[in-house]
């Protein structure tokens, strides 16, 4: 199979628009997160809410169809291997030295941190507690803050290991072939009914906390979609219902957000269960008529070679590492600063970036040590056995694992 450029380009386009929306949280009220400016819009909670409800539902689902390329007949074992170095390895390097600027301002911002960078660190390292509320993740001494997709990732991907066998027998590929095999009404509902499922029994009873362990809620949508996107990755058929059908989705998803925008605004402390159900009904349908609209118009826009795609598709893993911190460092200089907030944001924008390309251009992708730290291959070309790939990643973490165990 030819080289699918319309799913690297949405890979590059979703990551792009992930730092876009990190900066939104710097500015957007009532959403609490590591550092806000004095500048912050109600008017921008709705532009946000358009994009939070299926933001990282498409990165599962990315993953899900990356995963499905990557995996080759007979080679499951060298496919977690590589998977585990990929994942574990930037995760545990990027928890120890990208990380730790986040709640080190965050910390600081609630006057819980005294300021000093290198005395925080020394104290970060050792995982001890921390006062409450010091910063996201303060019971743990440690966090991992955005990078927590690397580790939901590498579970469904062991999982979607474990699952192989039932997927490629008789039963499961009737199941996998009638899932890809949905077409018109049936692939725009169907597929919804499941995340409706799970926001009806499973959110009430495990809110989102960033606890991968409690997070049943999350695994369950994540790991569907990721399912998702691993079954319609190689059937053509379904690619071209996608197709067909994105004008479709796109309607049907802005008219159900526009009526869940409606419906869920103002509402007061306790609403009747009907209530309740008629909102995360139109949220779930929502969010997968538009996924399925972006797949459909990702075939029909992106699916070309186009001359900055491999450059952007390299850059997309240590951007998405970086970029986080680099917000958080960049608003903490310049909001005492009192900046107008379109200069504020501007600079903030063109910093994040600026610090990506050049992070990334002159030294990540340059140095051969930190390019595995980063999520590159490695530059030698030999290939290295799988058991000792894996090391690479499993090691470090599992070490840094039962620290932070051993510590609380």
């Amino acid at each position: 199979m030819n080289r699918r450029h319309d799913i690297d380009a949405l890979r590059v386009i979703a990551f792009a628009f992930l730092i876009l929306y990190h900066v939104g949280m710097l500015y957007v009220s009532d959403w609490g997160w590591h550092i806000k400016s004095s500048h912050q819009s109600e008017g921008l909670q709705l532009p946000m809410l358009f994009m939070n409800r299926w933001r990282m539902d498409l990165i599962f689902l990315i993953s899900g169809l990356a995963a499905a390329f990557l995996l080759k007949p007979g080679q499951t074992g060298r496919f977690l291997a590589a998977r585990s170095a990929r994942l574990l390895l930037p995760l545990t390097f990027g928890i120890l030295v990208v990380v730790p600027i986040q709640p080190y301002v965050q910390g600081v911002t609630n006057g819980v941190v005294e300021p000093g960078f290198l005395a925080f660190l020394a104290d970060y390292y050792t995982a001890r507690r921390w006062p409450e509320n010091a910063f996201d993740g303060w019971q743990h001494g440690y966090t991992w803050n955005h990078l927590w997709y690397l580790a939901y990732l590498w579970v469904y991907t062991l999982a979607l290991a474990a699952l192989l066998p039932l997927l490629r027998s008789r039963w499961g590929q009737r199941v996998c072939a009638g899932f890809a095999g949905l077409r018109g009404p049936a692939l725009l509902v169907l597929p919804a009914l499941p995340l409706l499922f799970y926001s009806l029994v499973l959110q009430p009873r495990f809110p989102d906390n960033g606890d991968f362990i409690h997070d049943w809620y999350r695994n369950a949508v994540y790991f569907t979609v990721f399912l998702y996107g691993f079954v319609v990755a190689r059937d053509e058929g379904f690619w071209a219902e996608a197709l067909r059908l994105r004008r479709v989705a796109l309607g049907l998803a802005l008219s159900l957000f526009a009526v869940y925008a409606v419906v869920r605004h103002g509402l007061p402390e306790t609403i009747p269960y009907w209530h309740e159900v008629l909102i995360v009904t139109l949220r779930n349908a929502y969010v997968w008529t538009m996924l399925l609209a972006i797949l459909g118009w990702a075939r029909a826009l992106l699916n070309r070679p186009f001359a900055w795609l491999p450059r952007a598709n390299e850059a997309v893993y240590p951007w998405y590492m970086l970029h986080q911190s680099l917000i958080v460092l960049i608003a903490y200089w310049l909001v005492p600063l009192r900046l107008g907030a379109f200069a504020e944001c501007a600079l903030v924008v063109a910093g994040t970036v600026a610090g990506c390309y050049v992070l990334h251009e002159y030294l990540i992708r340059r140095v051969s040590g930190l390019r595995p730290l980063f999520g590159l291959k490695a530059a030698e070309t030999r290939e290295v056995p799988a058991l000792r790939l894996a090391a690479y990643g499993v090691v470090p973490f599992a070490a840094l694992v039962v620290f932070i165990v051993w510590q609380s």
